[in-house]
């Protein structure tokens, strides 16, 4: 790798780990980044995956105000997300990435239609939304699933996981982003362990974009908090679209 290459790593890692932090997506950073240097798709997905876990604990540092009085949730949909990240990153290991990746694009747009719709979806969904987090079987399914996905590919599930959050839930959007980073964390870092030891990794990406995103995390903490519900429902749809779009051209 060299030094521009390794300076290109290194700024990816900054910018996906403020984007993660704020929305989600951050891997539209640096996963094409790693595979312009020349990295195989395979070890380019899990050395981002194992890279930007400590910018994911960064940003859920950053938003530990908006965290509190929240361990319920985090405690079981934790589990969930640990049990889908285990299922996904062993979904990676057995299968040709084809056969998922084809159908990112329009789990996105899903996310992305959820989070538009939402301020008209959520009066519809009143009686459900009334129940706590934990304990609503829909929102654990739906972390379980989008862990899934997350331990599999990643790019795009912190908006997935947002949007249905924030149509599944009644509560602020911040506490809600704040509890999205740290489920997003736990299936990264349970996914991460798994490569670690079975995938093929490139330790020198993996230190730059870690460094990189714990750097982004910070940012994104500081600046995401300050979004207005609308704004950060904007930022949603506008990079959920732009990433869908991103991944539906050929190369």
């Amino acid at each position: 790798m060299t030094p521009v290459e390794a300076l290109a790593v290194l700024a990816a890692g900054v910018g996906a780990g403020a984007l993660n932090t704020v929305v989600g997506s951050g891997s539209l950073l640096t996963f094409p980044t790693l595979l312009a240097i020349g990295l195989p798709p395979v070890t380019a997905n899990v050395s981002n995956t194992i890279g930007l876990v400590p910018g994911g604990i960064s940003g859920t540092v950053g938003y530990r105000r908006e965290l509190a009085g929240q361990r319920p949730r985090l405690e079981r949909l934790g589990l969930a997300g640990l049990l889908g990240g285990t299922a996904g990153a062993a979904l990676l290991l057995a299968l040709p990435p084809a056969a998922f990746e084809a159908v990112v694009p329009f789990l996105l747009l899903f996310a992305v239609a959820l989070t538009a719709l939402q301020p008209v979806l959520t009066p519809r969904l009143a009686n459900l939304r009334s129940r706590p987090a934990h304990d609503n079987p829909v929102v654990v399914v739906v972390v379980f699933l989008t862990a899934i996905y997350g331990g599999y590919f990643g790019a795009g599930q912190g908006v997935i996981l947002l949007s249905s959050l924030l149509l599944l839930v009644n509560d602020d959007p911040q506490r809600l982003n704040a509890l999205k980073n740290a489920l997003v964390v736990g299936v990264n870092g349970i996914a991460a362990l798994i490569y670690a030891v079975i995938a093929p990794v490139d330790w020198g990406v993996v230190a730059l974009i870690a460094i990189g995103s714990i750097v982004g995390g910070q940012l994104g903490a500081s600046y995401g908090r300050r979004l207005s519900p609308t704004a950060l429902r904007i930022a949603i749809v506008v990079l959920g679209t732009l990433v869908a779009v991103r991944l539906l051209l050929p190369g």
